[in-house]
């Protein structure tokens, strides 16, 4: 029974910035998810959140990435309310074979070059599995600001890494939202792509 409680503990966890990241993370992914515009302060304020904590469990890729999304977040609010069609709907797009592959190669690069940066230069933890997730990530969040429907099944990618990694780490909150970021981010692809496919308009 300890051994259970003590379990629920550390799930719930004892830090209040890392549980006030997770709430607005999972409002955050769930207007995404509505493809309402409304997501972006809670992302806002999530990123700012997450650079101090990963900073304290020295993910420095992680950390590092969290300023990007900061401007990609202003991006994105930006790009979405330009991209409504009249009835003030978010269009769905999708990408190109060639951007597909553009973006992938985009990606390795990313990783194999950061990784062995973080760690030959600093005292990284895990510093390719982590650049894995900050590569990953900036792709994720820039097709995500541009309305293509590709962004979801990156962010499943992510989550899978994320969400080892985190747990290795002790951040147990935070492998359990990335737990919830892969089933909505499942969600959210379907969601989408039937929406595109029905050639709708999207809020």
């Amino acid at each position: 029974m300890n051994d259970l409680l003590d379990f629920l503990i550390a799930m719930v966890g004892q830090r209040p910035i890392e549980i006030a990241a997770v709430v607005l993370g999972l409002a955050n992914i769930t207007l995404l998810i509505r493809r309402s515009i409304w997501n972006y302060p809670f992302g806002i304020a999530m990123v700012s959140l997450y650079a101090w904590i990963f900073y304290g469990a020295k993910l420095y890729s992680d950390m590092l990435l969290q300023p990007f999304f900061f401007v990609v977040q202003i991006y994105g609010w930006y790009y979405w309310l330009k991209g409504r069609g009249g009835d003030g709907l978010i269009i769905v797009e999708r990408l190109t074979r060639n951007q597909a592959v553009g973006y992938a190669a985009a990606a390795g690069a990313g990783v194999a070059i950061w990784g062995t940066l973080m760690g030959r230069y600093t005292d990284a933890s895990f510093p390719h599995w982590d650049a894995s997730i900050l590569a990953l990530s900036i792709i994720a969040q820039i097709l995500l600001a541009r309305r293509r429907l590709e962004n979801w099944l990156v962010w499943v990618l992510v989550d899978v890494l994320a969400i080892g990694l985190y747990w290795t780490k002790g951040l147990y909150p935070t492998a359990a939202l990335y737990t919830v970021f892969l089933v909505l981010a499942t969600l959210g692809y379907f969601n989408w792509r039937r929406v595109w496919a029905s050639g709708r308009e999207v809020f």
